[in-house]
């Protein structure tokens, strides 16, 4: 009889990747540890062990989730490949947002928007947490020599959450005539 191959000890590490595909598939959910605890092959206790508390957990989960997202949009942007102007790097990141294979991170955003305005635990640092790290990466993906690359960014992230929204509730050809007309999107 061989021996059974012991598993690896859990840690946040390794289970912040089955979380994050159960809550990519399944949303949150109110956030309920249970479905969370099953899907990462656990206990609510484990993961409150490992995580101290929910509110903790849902934070480094959805952070693991923006990091996940930015790794998509940088595949977008080519290493060292800067878009020549802010329209043509907001361009990009609308077209990544409605690839069919970005629809999990968009449906799972909006459903962080609605917790965080409904005042659930975990929700509001969580997304603020992940806002600022978009913000990070939009910042450092600004075309050479911008001269406000800050302020460029929370333009952009301000603009496109809009567009994302209005594309989310059947007006993403809305949002495109808006962008174009406001001269932030090239024809």
């Amino acid at each position: 009889m061989k021996p059974r191959a012991k598993k690896p000890p859990m840690s946040k590490e390794s289970l912040l990747p089955l979380l994050t595909g159960h809550v990519l598939v399944h949303g949150l959910g109110q956030a309920s540890l249970r479905p969370l605890a099953q899907a990462a092959g656990t206990s609510d206790r484990m993961l409150l062990y490992h995580f101290g508390t929910k509110e903790r957990l849902i934070i480094d989960l959805l952070s693991h989730v923006a990091g996940l997202y930015a790794a998509g949009l940088d595949a977008v942007l080519a290493e060292g490949e800067r878009p020549a102007t802010r329209q043509a790097l907001m361009a990009r990141i609308l077209e990544q947002n409605a690839d069919p294979a970005f629809q999990p991170f968009m449906q799972l955003w909006w459903e962080i928007v609605g917790g965080a305005a409904r005042g659930l635990p975990g929700f509001l640092p969580a997304a603020e947490a992940m806002v600022g790290e978009l913000l990070v990466w939009l910042e450092g993906h600004m075309p050479a020599g911008d001269p406000d690359p800050a302020g460029a960014a929370r333009f952009m992230l301000t603009v496109i959450e809009g567009a994302m929204m209005l594309a989310a509730v059947g007006h993403r050809d809305t949002a495109l005539q808006g962008l174009l007309a406001g001269g932030l999107l090239e024809a």
